[in-house]
């Protein structure tokens, strides 16, 4: 498959901006004529636009460092998450940043370290909050876990994380630094749903003895409900919602409660899915992207037992963070897609209507980690902290309230 563009490279810790994006842009041309083949339409390389066009205007209100995510509380501050093992929490209006403390040790390196955190639906009334990190194992493994504790905030600004229990763990713990994915999200039922991702150990997506590669739905205590799809095999299976999963990287439940997930894809082939009960999604046996050394995988459009992407990525964007815009601030974009862009360095609108495609690419000068909803409706994003970002905290509103009104 994709004649002509067989780069040999190692098998990367692949959302750094290097590997990624230099792959991408020497297959450009290549795999931009192959996207008619692909079973899902394929985002060729839009045209992003420049600041100078953006229908929004972005300030920045924080620096990070090396954050992850982000989650709004019910009295409009902001939890943020930061790789190396600290939770942030900031008020928009003071700008005053205060560290959470309590929070468990985290096996920082590669793509490993403090991942996502997440309110819990009912915070005001149960102060609940859940935390993804990766966990040190014995040797030299490590996995994803997630963890409940009861936050307690102060007059300082700050807060304490108590009564922290661990009520899930990727298993088994793997050797290697990538892949963890352990993206949080609360459906409309009220479970928890949590992204596994393969841990850049190919088979493991196919395997129901693993819940590496899968996508988990819990009730809000970490026990496994009586409806889940697999619950009579037992064991790890009885976690697991769908598989054949690779890197997911961010989850999103729209306004008919249905559940859209992205993944970064191989050389090429990022995803854009939408979440089917008990659906395999076929990593590895097929991407519309190739392995890293070069050699081909089968197309989606070859294996039709495998649930095949609603759109694919070739070039890739490298996605990370996820929102489904609903506000009021930008009326037009209701029910539209938001997606981060790490090597692409864009936020990319997605269409998510019967035949979803990309809208738009938002040039951003920087590797975008995480894309949130506020609650006033304005889209807050997360960059990545790198060379080309000191790790901003941004906020997007519309550029005149003139704008807003003629949208309506």
């Amino acid at each position: 498959m994709r004649e002509g563009c067989s780069v040999t490279a190692p098998y990367p810790q692949e959302d750094s901006m290097t590997v990624r994006r230099l792959l991408a842009l020497a297959c450009s041309a290549t795999l931009f004529t192959a996207g008619a083949a692909v079973a899902a339409p394929a985002a060729g390389p839009a045209v992003s636009i420049p600041k100078a066009q953006w229908p929004f205007q972005a300030t920045t209100v924080a620096d990070f460092d090396e954050p992850w995510a982000m989650t709004f509380l019910p009295d409009g501050t902001l939890l943020v998450s930061e790789k190396r093992g600290a939770l942030m929490r900031l008020d928009p209006k003071t700008k005053r940043k205060s560290a959470i403390t309590g929070v468990p040790a985290v096996a920082y390196g590669g793509q490993g370290g403090f991942g996502d955190v997440l309110a819990h639906p009912r915070f005001a009334k149960n102060g609940l909050v859940y935390v993804s990190y990766a966990e040190p194992g014995e040797g030299d493994t490590r996995g994803a876990a997630v963890a409940r504790a009861k936050l307690t905030l102060d007059a300082t600004g700050g807060g304490t994380l108590s009564d922290l229990r661990v009520i899930w763990r990727q298993d088994p713990k793997v050797t290697g630094n990538g892949h963890f994915g352990h993206r949080l999200a609360f459906g409309p039922d009220g479970k928890l749903w949590i992204s596994s991702s393969e841990r850049q150990k190919f088979t493991p997506a196919q395997d129901m003895k693993t819940n590496l590669g899968k996508l988990i739905r819990l009730n809000d205590d970490g026990s496994v409900p009586a409806d889940n799809p697999f619950v009579a095999q037992g064991g790890v299976a009885a976690q697991v919602w769908s598989l054949g999963h690779r890197n997911i990287l961010g989850l999103a439940f729209d306004s008919k409660g249905r559940l859209w997930e992205h993944e970064m894809g191989p050389l090429g082939g990022d995803e854009l899915n939408l979440i089917q009960r008990g659906a395999n999604y076929g990593y590895p046996m097929v991407s519309n992207g190739d392995n890293y050394d070069g050699t081909p995988i089968p197309d989606h459009n070859t294996r039709p037992e495998f649930a095949a992407p609603k759109i694919s990525w070739t070039p890739v964007i490298s996605p990370a963070g996820f929102v489904i815009y609903s506000g009021k601030q930008f009326p037009a974009w209701r029910g539209n897609g938001f997606i981060g862009g790490l090597s692409s360095m864009a936020l990319v609108q997605v269409s998510l209507g019967d035949q979803p495609r990309e809208l738009a690419r938002y040039d951003m000068g920087a590797r975008i980690r995480e894309v949130e909803q506020g609650p006033d409706g304005a889209l807050w994003l997360l960059e990545d902290e790198a060379s080309s970002s000191t790790g901003r905290l941004l906020k997007l509103t519309p550029k005149s309230k003139a704008a807003v009104e003629n949208d309506a």
